[in-house]
């Protein structure tokens, strides 16, 4: 949800001319535009409040170089004793029997791991494999209705983990730089950066942008539901969302204050959709009063989000996406 992967090469025409070395990808999200900066010689710093995209960013951001060889494998995919939790807990919700029995088995070798990169990179691939597995790949619904018999729902959890290890493992390269992966409120994160770019959540009246109703449980996975309160009488054992001033239209404006204010010394880039608020011109407006400069490029995009082919082509997902820059 939210990823910027369609329109990447867009966005880094309008970046590419900046004159910037190290950059913060403040809502990392699912780390297309930090990746894709490491790729262009940039020192990268990224950071989400979701843990599971923090460890994605650890896995093939940070990460100079460590991979999962042959001898992790065997050991991540080594009969152990477990607790049983998701067997447990997400018994006939998500997954057969089977599938949870595989990710309580993994996920408890997975804490084993000692090397915090091939920890990152085991859990990195866990994940993705739950989502491929998952209809839509979002779990805010009990069962598989929306099965439509591609190849991926075929699939085993262990096979793709299996890939997912492969696809993770060639990701991986140093560029360099010492790069860095956080784990923040972005409120509370400061960091020192050339550039900061700004992908927050889409305040809007007509769409939800809480991304813990969709990915609780891939996020408890990597956080092994330590420190989480699952609400029991929730069908698919959700819980709580976690706070966010930019979810709510009247918190959304001080928190670009804030924002803006903290990073005035740093070329400032937002991403951002026509049908949201604050508006365009409102962030133009907050903009220039720390910024002298303010331009603003347009990229038609269609939003979907996991894997709903269904709403590709709607025209009520079609927006215009705004690329702000503050110089």
């Amino acid at each position: 949800m939210g990823s910027k992967n369609k329109i990447i090469n867009e966005i880094w025409e309008h970046l590419k001319s900046l004159p910037f070395e190290s950059v913060l990808d403040g809502f990392g999200g699912s780390n297309v535009i930090g990746y894709f900066l490491k790729c262009q010689g940039k020192r990268v710093i990224t950071n989400d409040f979701m843990a599971f995209s923090y460890i994605t960013s650890k896995a093939i951001i940070e990460n100079p170089g460590h991979t999962l060889d042959n001898n992790d494998i065997d050991f991540l995919l080594k009969a152990n004793s477990n607790n049983g939790f998701i067997k447990e807990t997400f018994k006939d919700i998500f997954y057969s029997e089977f599938e949870n029995e595989f990710l309580d088995m993994v996920r408890e070798n997975i804490s084993q791991l000692e090397d915090e990169y091939k920890h990152a990179l085991a859990l990195s691939a866990l994940v993705r494999s739950c989502l491929k597995k998952r209809s839509r790949g979002i779990f805010t619904f009990v069962g598989e209705r929306y099965d439509d018999g591609r190849k991926d729902m075929k699939k085993s959890i262990k096979d793709h983990f299996i890939e997912s290890i492969d696809i993770f493992n060639k990701a991986v390269f140093d560029n360099g730089f010492v790069n860095e992966s956080l784990n923040q409120k972005s409120e509370d994160l400061f960091v020192e950066a050339d550039l900061v770019y700004f992908d927050p959540p889409y305040f809007t009246p007509k769409s939800d942008n809480d991304y813990v109703r969709r990915y609780h449980f891939v996020e408890g996975l990597v956080k092994n539901w330590d420190g989480i309160e699952i609400q029991q009488r929730s069908k698919v054992k959700k819980f709580k969302s976690y706070d966010s001033p930019f979810a709510k239209k009247d918190t959304a404006y001080s928190a670009f204050e804030h924002l803006f204010e903290k990073y005035k010394t740093s070329i400032i880039a937002i991403s951002y959709s026509s049908n949201s608020y604050p508006t365009k011109s409102e962030l133009i407006e907050m903009l220039l009063r720390y910024k002298s400069n303010v331009i603003v490029h347009e990229i038609n995009h269609t939003y979907s989000f996991g894997n709903q082919n269904h709403k590709i082509g709607n025209k009520n997902n079609r927006v215009t996406e705004f690329l702000f820059i503050g110089t």
